[in-house]
């Protein structure tokens, strides 16, 4: 069972470590962490974390996973990690993603009709590239899978798992990995927290790239006219 994780700069690490963690159990599971080159690869988190193959040495996959990150709408506007999504994702069983990794699989084309979810804060970009957004933590259409926000990507993994290898599998790995989630507080997501925190939140995100909006319309139009 190959597993394969896109890679790149200004990554979110739990994006891709946490169902790593996870699929990494699968039966025969064997998970590569691939980038352009096999120098370090610098998340979001300020550690770096190094390339097991490059994009060259990679042409499909049993479950191909993009994650999420800062780094995200650099990589929807790199025409050699688009094209190489397309190609390869076309070749895998699985083609999957957490958190924005999401939107770069769209702009690859690979959401083209078909129901997808992505965080919160960058959910509605969906429908630009002709995907379905919706609003669940995990959502299986035929051989997508998408997860929500990053921590979403530990439930992707073990739903994922449970698909592939069975519940009863899932289920005994969730127990070694003693995955039972008791949060201090019941703020994970945009109706559960205070407008207050939201609001912050929001706040924050936008100074993080006051071009978001624009880059990723902007690709949306190029996907459109390549399709």
């Amino acid at each position: 069972m190959h597993v394969v994780f896109l890679i790149y700069p200004n990554v979110t690490q739990l994006d891709f470590t946490g169902p790593a963690q996870v699929l990494s159990r699968l039966p025969n599971a064997r998970v590569d962490y691939a980038w352009k080159t096999r120098e370090p690869v610098l998340t979001d988190s300020g550690f770096s974390v190094l390339p097991t193959a490059t994009l060259a040495e990679v042409t499909h996959a049993d479950i191909l996973c993009v994650p999420g990150g800062i780094g995200c709408t650099d990589v929807m506007e790199d025409e050699e990690i688009v094209a190489w999504l397309a190609e390869t994702g076309a070749a895998s069983t699985w083609v999957t993603s957490v958190c924005t990794g999401s939107l770069i699989l769209a702009a690859a084309g690979l959401l083209t009709g078909y129901r997808a979810t992505c965080h919160w804060a960058w959910h509605d970009y969906l429908a630009l590239f002709g995907a379905e957004p919706v609003r669940q933590r995990v959502v299986f259409d035929r051989s997508r899978v998408t997860g929500g926000g990053v921590t979403a990507g530990i439930d992707f993994g073990f739903a994922l798992m449970a698909t592939i290898a069975g519940e009863e599998h899932a289920r005994m790995v969730q127990l070694g990995l003693e995955y039972d989630p008791a949060p201090p507080f019941d703020s994970g997501a945009p109706d559960k927290a205070t407008p207050e925190t939201v609001a912050r939140l929001s706040t924050l995100f936008a100074g993080q790239g006051n071009d978001r909006d624009a880059r990723i319309r902007a690709v949306a139009e190029r996907s459109k006219e390549t399709a």
